[in-house]
């Protein structure tokens, strides 16, 4: 059945709560025109595809008149389409108030409020977001996060020594394993985990003056971290860490 609006109904929108409550200026066709008070703002909509949300209260519900004053519904009537509440100020003084005299600026800011308006999402859409929450949990608890998703692919001892050494709290080790074993990779998916977990936030690489010209590292670091943020840069600013009498034993330090 075919949702009816008419002049002087008070809906909200469901994609822009911030504007108050709205009133239904005309309907034109297949076009719908609300003007928002609070805001002065006016918005048309396709009238089966608007995202709007009426706006009814119900007995033991607190309105307010756009003048201030308050009342606590009792009775609800509707008149050709408009609804129409009756109640009791705080002074208990029985009092009348249309919905085209509702306060503009009732937002529903609470999860209850917007429950009891009638102001839901469909059904797909919560069941997008508990799904989507699923997957992440069962992301969040694998004993692989962060040691996937790198761009190259990890053999089985490199992903050992890498959860190995990356479930500790505060890793300390020396990776001495023969060249071309993947070293590298290693200390980048334990710098992964560290960063994902939130137990660093910064990285320091200290390199050979000798590896620092060829950029060989920069390039496993990159291979290694999917984020652009985790590849290592160098500081114009670099300067020695240790001196040293041989130049090509020189190290120097970059800060990400």
């Amino acid at each position: 059945m075919a949702q009816q609006y008419l002049p002087g109904q008070r809906w909200i929108s469901d994609s822009e709560a911030e504007l108050g409550l709205g009133t239904i200026l005309t309907q034109d066709g297949r076009m719908l025109t609300v003007l928002y008070p609070a805001t002065g703002e006016t918005r048309q909509y396709a009238v089966r595809s608007a995202p709007l949300t009426r706006v009814r209260f119900v007995p033991g519900d607190e309105i307010t008149h756009f003048e201030g004053w308050k009342m606590t519904v009792r009775e609800v009537d509707d008149v050709d389409g408009l609804l129409v509440y009756h109640g009791l100020t705080a002074h208990n003084e029985a009092r009348t108030l249309p919905e085209t005299q509702l306060s503009n600026f009732i937002q529903f800011r609470l999860a209850s409020d917007r429950l009891f308006a009638g102001q839901i999402d469909p059904l797909n859409w919560f069941a997008l977001r508990y799904h989507t929450l699923e997957h992440q949990s069962r992301q969040l608890q694998s004993p692989l996060w962060g040691l996937t998703g790198a761009r190259a692919q990890p053999i089985a001892h490199q992903l050992h020594i890498a959860r190995e050494v990356a479930d500790r709290v505060a890793p300390r080790v020396l990776l001495a394993d023969e060249v071309g074993l993947g070293k590298t990779i290693e200390a980048g998916l334990v710098i992964h985990r560290q960063l994902l977990s939130g137990r660093a936030s910064r990285v320091l690489i200290l390199v050979p003056e000798t590896c620092s010209t060829s950029g060989w590292w920069r390039c496993a670091g990159a291979s290694t971290c999917r984020s652009r943020s985790m590849m290592p840069s160098v500081s114009p600013r670099a300067t020695p860490a240790t001196p040293s009498r041989t130049p090509s034993s020189r190290w120097w330090r970059w800060t990400g």
